[in-house]
């Protein structure tokens, strides 16, 4: 009941639309005072369910204040077209690295997990020697230290 209110309420007082999305979440503006300031408030209404990770990176940004301007529908579709292209040229790398090493005869089994490869920690510890010297020695050292 209180949503039902909340939304009546929300047609009658002094918000405008900021804009909406490619998804139709809409996005409202609303200037008041508070403590003797005009501050501006800005939020979104979800079309269907609330899912925050539908929301475009641009209006997070305006929706947080980094942008002082709602997105424009030009620059959305500008945008979009241009992640789109970084999206094919990625894939064209991709397919052109894969080519190289294949053609060099370097072919491993890779996993895709979407995370940068850290150091091969392994041949790292392989480097030192098997005992468990340095282990002794630092127990040694801290008794000492008493």
């Amino acid at each position: 009941m209180s949503k039902l209110f909340a939304r009546i309420a929300g047609y009658f007082s002094n918000r405008s639309l900021a804009g909406v999305d490619k998804v139709g979440n809409r996005y409202f503006a609303k200037t008041e005072a508070i403590d003797g300031l005009m501050k501006e408030k800005r939020w979104v209404i979800f079309k269907g369910e609330e899912d925050p990770t539908s929301i475009p990176v641009e209006w997070i940004c305006w929706l947080n204040g980094q942008r002082k301007r709602a997105p424009t529908p030009e620059e959305m579709i500008d945008l979009e077209a241009r992640r789109e292209r970084v999206r094919q040229n990625v894939a064209l790398l991709k397919k052109e690295e894969e080519a190289k090493k294949a053609k060099e005869g370097i072919t491993r089994k890779t996993t895709s997990t979407d995370k940068v490869g850290g150091p091969d920690l392994k041949s790292f510890v392989r480097q030192f020697p098997a005992t468990s010297e340095g282990i002794v020695i630092f127990h040694k050292d801290i008794a000492n230290m008493k």
